[in-house]
């Protein structure tokens, strides 16, 4: 599969192709990766994003989940750049509870595109499964200028 090593301001990110589409986004320095156009333009997205120049992706994705998950997942990409809702907010856009949106949340195969740093739990900041956890998710939601 193909795959490209990126740094970032909240470390290392490998971006994973299949089908000329984006499978999934690492926290981790995998391997070089022999790259692609595709992830070359993921790489490219992400810095301008990381740079505060993008605030909407526009990439072909194939997030690998069940039914519900890719559900979850769409409404996830509808909450806008710097803008976030709680688990209870997509729970209902999705006819569901919290708790299955937050598993959903916690199973994105690509974060950061598919925004799961959005998504608060009622009371406070949720949880975050990505390196870093909740500073990362912190951090994704500064750059993005969202009230905390």
């Amino acid at each position: 599969m193909p795959s490209l090593s990126i740094p970032s301001p909240i470390g290392p990110l490998t971006i994973e192709e299949q089908d000329d589409k984006i499978v999934a986004i690492n926290w981790s320095k995998g391997p070089a990766g022999n790259g692609s156009p595709l992830l070359n333009e993921a790489a490219r997205q992400l810095a301008a994003y990381f740079d505060g120049k993008l605030s909407h992706f526009d990439l072909p994705l194939a997030p690998a989940g069940s039914p519900f998950e890719k559900r979850v997942w769409s409404a996830m990409q509808k909450i806008p750049y710097g803008e976030t809702r709680c688990y209870g907010d997509l729970a209902s856009a999705v006819s569901s509870a919290p708790r299955p949106v937050g598993r959903a949340c916690g199973r994105n195969p690509i974060p950061i595109v598919i925004p799961c740093h959005r998504v608060l739990a009622k009371g406070g900041l949720g949880g975050y499964s990505g390196a870093g956890g909740l500073d990362t998710k912190q951090t994704l939601l500064r750059l993005e200028g969202a009230q905390l």
